[in-house]
């Protein structure tokens, strides 16, 4: 099959066509400042980069351009709509009631705008796509894939937080994480890697990027992983506090006279690596910064990894062991340093990397040393291939 994966932001859409058969990815794109002035669209097909300024109003007329792009005998991949098998839609919460992925009807669109106030920033402009896709291409099937649903194996005393249970009952107050998607497709990567089955492993996965989590997969299903309620929770990240005293939060807003919108800009944009080194929210000028002797930078790198180990022991925790350790995203993918400093301290679980191996980027590569007890691989994350890949499991399933 060939899929068209859509990731809508509130003014913006990436876009992909994968052909499902190869896993070859025919086509990306990125439009921005959708709504806004100075609209445009970065284009990259057969090798070749493309940038088109096209004033586009709301998503159903950038839908409509990129259409145009992906069926044009310049810049196109399909002589008619017809190659276009269906479109499969990245939303990033699904709440409690979407634990696979699933075929986009009226009654789905209506679930994923009642869990728009867990996710008030992107549920609504998943909607945006979505409901943009029904009108021009009214006969692609469409399926929603969530960055939740993954998660939704986790076991209650894992996901439940210390509150009021009518919280829960209210308001559907607990963890549910994130990245689901991405740490899906390393553990499946992985285990086909290294030739066993993924139900026989304890898989531990790192996705290190502006936003992070860490996930324990156990036999192929989530156990535990770092982020809560919302993407903010967990581990130390670009610039986001991660998990902190709730206290810091009261605290705060009245030594600082801030309201909550202030106070949430506070943990989201100007907290985490950013917030302690002062530096910048480039996590490479960080890091050089921390090596030329900038004592911010290293203290905020040294606190980000702590987090990061202190979490992966957590899912060893979970699990009952770890078997596999893997980095993924823009960190995990392209930083030896991180990479190091994190794993050198896991020796207490037979984590032990080799220098050499571990100066990869971005590529796959197993990085353990031959001593190590535990395999530990960088892989690149492809979650607009897992995105396509259930897209098709879910139409297989209803003979579309």
């Amino acid at each position: 099959m060939k899929i068209l994966v859509l990731n809508s932001g509130s003014s913006s859409l990436k876009y992909q066509v994968i052909d499902t058969q190869t896993g070859e990815m025919l086509v990306k794109g990125y439009y921005e400042r959708i709504g806004q002035q100075g609209a445009f669209l970065t284009h990259k097909v057969h090798g070749e980069k493309h940038k088109f300024e096209h004033p586009a109003q709301n998503h159903e007329k950038a839908i409509q351009f990129v259409i145009k792009r992906l069926t044009s005998e310049h810049y196109g991949i399909f002589k008619n709509l017809n190659e276009l098998d269906a479109i499969g839609h990245r939303v990033v919460h699904g709440g409690e009631d979407f634990k696979d992925a699933v075929f986009i009807t009226d009654e789905v669109i209506q679930g994923i705008k009642n869990n728009s106030s867990l996710a008030p920033l992107h549920n609504p402009a998943a909607i945006l796509g979505i409901e943009a896709c029904k009108k021009i291409l009214p006969e692609k099937p469409m399926v929603a894939i969530f960055d939740t649903s993954f998660h939704q194996t986790i076991s209650k005393e894992k996901y439940i937080y210390s509150i009021p249970y009518e919280y829960y009952e209210k308001h559907h107050i607990r963890k549910y994480g994130f990245h689901g998607t991405s740490h899906k497709y390393v553990a499946y990567r992985v285990a086909e890697i290294i030739e066993k089955d993924i139900k026989e492993l304890k898989i531990v996965s790192c996705h290190l990027g502006q936003g992070a989590s860490i996930c324990a997969i156990k036999n192929g299903k989530s156990v535990e992983t770092s982020m809560g309620l919302t993407p903010l929770g967990g581990i130390s990240m670009g610039t986001r506090s991660g998990d902190l005293d709730p206290s810091v939060v009261t605290f705060l807003m009245k030594k600082e006279n801030l309201n909550v919108d202030e106070m949430e800009n506070v943990l989201n944009k100007e907290s985490g690596v950013f917030g302690i080194s002062m530096v910048s929210v480039d996590f490479r000028d960080i890091e050089a910064e921390a090596l030329a002797g900038g004592k911010h930078a290293k203290l905020a790198l040294d606190a980000y990894h702590y987090s990061i180990a202190g979490y992966i022991a957590k899912c060893a925790v979970a699990m009952g062991g770890i078997d596999v350790l893997v980095f993924t995203a823009g960190v995990g993918e392209k930083s030896p340093y991180s990479r190091n400093e994190i794993c050198k301290k896991l020796g207490i679980f037979g984590v032990d990397i080799s220098g050499k191996l571990n100066l990869v980027r971005g590529e796959e590569a197993e990085i353990s040393s031959e001593q190590s007890r535990v395999r530990v691989f960088v892989i690149p994350t492809n979650e607009e291939l897992m995105i396509a890949k259930e897209t098709e499991e879910v139409l297989l399933k209803k003979n579309i």
